[in-house]
């Protein structure tokens, strides 16, 4: 395989990536990985030719350090017919979308057209195709243009045809339409489901489902990389669950029945060492009506902080509706907490019977 050097790229401000953000660029390290996502979620005839055991990856990043930290990017390239097709696939781990995407887009693609022609990578002369992808999977819809045209403000006459072109194709992670079916063909997609799964019945029969896709010696390395992420996935989506109990089940994909009992379990008990919480603030106030309260208020502090694991830091506003919130309400929001795209679709919800 071609060495090729890595490219700098300018620096947009740096945010730290966290260690779940790690370990979901590892799993885009893998070829299945990055396979499963051209054939699920990139859309055109295109792939119909493409020799996927051809895929490489031609380098770890094309940006600079400082700028690693803000996003993750990789470059791969595989056989369609008989053109190299160049793929730009960026991470993005932002918890909301960033409005000038597209024009930090046309940059490392045209860092990267300039290491192509350097390296002498070209087709008859001419660049060889290439598909622009960011991969988003944050709380808030991607509005943000995907053609870097829309960047610019209108032409003044005579002035539109110098106006740049640029579109990349936007995977928005959290709205994607997946298949409800129990079975996995597409681990990709299966990925997607276990990030949106909110119960552990969820996760235990998804993550069982993977194991059954990968249960080939060649998918082994994979295998090991997503059971990295789904631990991590699962403390996230569980911050109170005991990890050392988790940590016991050597192989999170072997089968449904002992994660989903651990997770049933382990949540269960979180979720009463809230209510206990809520009980003994209530009880010190000596009163039934100060006992309702408390239960209120426990299972609001719990519910607070599953928010901040799914959203980020709550707004005052958010806390406010938090504490101000019925024993039903609460119930309700748990329920859609990690179905809910936003915070504000979530707290803007209501329950029927609050």
């Amino acid at each position: 395989m071609t060495r090729h050097k890595a490219l700098s790229a300018p620096h947009h401000g740096p945010t730290m990536p966290s260690a779940h953000d790690s370990h979901y660029k590892l799993l885009f390290s893998h070829p299945e990985m990055v396979r499963d996502l051209l054939i699920g979620f990139v859309p055109g005839d295109w792939s119909q030719t493409a020799q996927f055991d051809s895929l490489e990856r031609v380098n770890a990043s094309y940006v600079s350090d400082t700028d690693r930290q803000r996003h993750e990017d990789m470059v791969w390239r595989l056989k369609v017919g008989p053109h190299w097709v160049w793929v730009y696939l960026l991470l993005e781990f932002q918890s909301q979308p960033d409005e000038w995407m597209a024009v930090r887009m046309m940059a490392y693609v045209s860092l990267l057209s300039q290491h192509l022609i350097k390296e002498g990578q070209l087709e008859q002369g001419k660049l060889p195709a290439l598909i622009p992808i960011v991969l988003y999977n944050g709380g808030r819809s991607w509005k943000s243009p995907t053609n870097v045209a829309d960047c610019f403000a209108p032409s003044l006459p005579g002035l539109a045809p110098f106006r740049p072109q640029l579109r990349y194709h936007l995977i928005d992670e959290a709205r994607l339409q997946l298949s409800s079916t129990p079975g996995v063909r597409n681990v990709a997609s299966a990925l997607f489901q276990l990030e949106r799964s909110n119960t552990p019945t969820d996760i235990a029969h998804l993550a069982a489902a993977v194991g059954e896709a990968l249960q080939a010696p060649e998918h082994q390395p994979l295998r090991r990389t997503v059971n990295l992420w789904l631990r991590r996935l699962i403390r996230r989506k569980m911050p109170d669950i005991a990890a050392a109990e988790l940590d016991q089940i050597d192989d999170l994909l072997k089968g449904p029945t002992m994660l989903e009992e651990t997770l049933e379990r382990l949540y269960t008990e979180a979720i009463e060492k809230g209510l206990a919480k809520g009980q003994s603030i209530g009880m010190s106030q000596g009163l039934s009506q100060g006992l309702s309260q408390g239960l209120s208020q426990g299972a609001s502090q719990l519910l607070g902080r599953l928010l901040e694991q799914r959203f980020g830091p709550l707004p005052e506003w958010a806390s406010q509706r938090l504490q101000s919130a019925s024993s039903p309400q609460l119930e309700h929001w748990a329920d859609q907490l990690f179905t809910a795209s936003t915070l504000e679709t979530l707290l803007a919800t209501q329950d029927s019977a609050g």
